[in-house]
C-alpha cells in the first residue's frame, strides 16, 4: 500500500516536472534574442541612463560643470511638516546627494546650515534652493578633518539658529586605486580622515547641543557592505560608518537620539565623476539590477524618513540601503 503510494507520488512529480520544463522551453523560445535589457524606471518620469556623458572633474569636483545635471529637486515630493522648526546640519551639502536632502529638509519646514570644502558656486546654488523653499540657510566653508573647524562651524549654527535638531554626516572623499600598493599611507590618512573622522569630529561638536527626539544621519555606502575592490579605503572607511553607526545608536538611545545611516548604490554626483575616467563614467550605473545609476532626487526622501520622529521614531542603528539592485 505505501510503495504504491510512493509510485503515486513519483509519478505526480515527475509529471508536475515535466509540464514546467515544457513551459520553461516555451518561454525561452519566446524571449530567445528579444529580453529586454534596458534600464528600469520605476517611478513617473525616467531618470537619465547610459551612455552618461564621457566626462572628468577636477577634485573636488563642481556640480555645476557636469555636463548632465544631477536631477535634485524631487519635483513629485509634496513636503506636509515633517521637520517643521527644525534645524539640520548636512556635510558635503553643497552638492549631490547633500544638496538634495538640503532642499528637501527646506520643503519640509527645516532651516539648514551647510558645510562644504570650498565649493562656493555650488553651495550659493543650493542655498539659492532652500531659500525658495522658504526657509533659511547658513553656509559654512571648511575642512572637516580639522576638529577644532567643526566646532566652530557647530558655534555658528547654534548662534545663528539656537538649536540643532538633525546632523546629515556626508562629507566624503573617494579615489580609486587599481592595487592595494597604489595607496600611499597619505592617501589612505586622507580618506579616513574625511570620511571617519569628519563623520566622528562632527558627531562629538553637535552632540551637547541634541535634545529627545534628535537625530543624526551618516551616509554609508553599498561598498561598505560589499566591498569594492578598485576603492580599498573608500570601502573601508564605509564599512567603518555602518559600524560607527549602529554603535552610536547603541550608545545614544537612552537619550532619545537616533542614529541611522543610508547606504547608496551608484548615484550621479559629482563625486564620481572626480572619480572615474571619462570612458568608465559613460557605463556608470550599468552593474546595477536597474542598470543605470540613481538620482540625488531617489534618495534624499530616505534622508527626510530617517530625520522626521513622525516616521521613524522607533528606528534606530539600521543601515538602509538604496542600491537600485533586488535584496541588497
Amino acid at each position: 500500500m505505501n510503495e504504491n503510494k510512493d509510485q503515486s507520488a513519483g509519478n505526480l512529480q515527475r509529471s508536475i516536472q515535466q509540464e514546467q520544463d515544457h513551459n520553461d522551453k516555451q518561454r525561452d523560445a519566446a524571449k530567445s534574442g528579444k529580453e529586454s535589457k534596458q534600464p528600469v524606471q520605476t517611478g513617473h518620469g525616467s531618470q537619465p541612463v547610459p551612455p552618461l556623458p564621457a566626462q572628468h572633474l577636477d577634485k573636488p569636483g563642481i556640480e555645476g560643470q557636469m555636463q548632465l545635471k544631477p536631477r535634485f529637486l524631487a519635483p513629485d515630493y509634496c513636503g506636509s511638516g515633517k521637520l517643521a522648526g527644525m534645524v539640520a546640519v548636512i556635510t558635503g551639502g553643497d552638492s549631490g546627494i547633500g544638496r538634495a536632502v538640503a532642499v528637501l529638509y527646506a520643503r519640509e519646514g527645516a532651516d539648514v546650515a551647510i558645510i562644504y570644502l570650498n565649493e562656493h558656486e555650488d553651495a550659493h546654488e543650493t542655498k539659492r534652493y532652500v531659500e525658495a523653499e522658504g526657509q533659511n540657510c547658513l553656509l559654512i566653508p571648511g575642512d572637516v578633518r580639522d576638529q577644532g573647524f567643526c566646532q566652530q562651524a557647530v558655534s555658528q549654527v547654534m548662534a545663528k539658529f539656537t538649536h540643532i535638531d538633525v546632523l546629515v554626516n556626508n562629507a566624503a572623499f573617494q579615489e580609486h586605486a587599481e592595487s592595494l600598493l597604489d595607496l600611499s599611507e597619505e592617501r589612505f590618512d586622507l580618506t579616513m580622515k574625511t570620511n571617519v573622522y569628519g563623520y566622528f569630529h562632527m558627531a562629538k561638536a553637535v552632540l551637547p547641543h541634541l535634545q529627545r527626539g534628535a537625530s543624526i544621519i551618516n551616509t554609508g555606502s553599498v561598498t561598505g557592505l560589499q566591498g569594492s575592490k578598485h576603492l580599498l579605503d573608500y570601502s573601508t572607511t564605509k564599512g567603518a560608518i555602518h559600524a560607527f553607526t549602529m554603535a552610536l545608536a547603541g550608545n545614544l538611545l537612552d537619550k532619545g537620539i537616533r542614529v541611522n545611516a543610508i547606504a547608496p548604490g551608484p548615484v550621479w554626483t559629482p563625486l564620481n565623476p572626480a572619480d572615474k575616467s571619462p570612458e568608465d563614467i559613460q557605463k556608470f550605473g550599468q552593474d546595477t539590477d536597474m542598470r543605470r545609476p540613481a538620482q540625488p532626487e531617489e534618495l534624499s526622501p530616505a534622508y527626510v524618513f530617517l530625520a522626521s520622529p513622525a516616521c521613524s521614531s522607533y528606528i534606530s542603528g539600521i543601515v538602509l540601503p538604496v542600491t537600485g539592485s533586488v535584496g541588497e
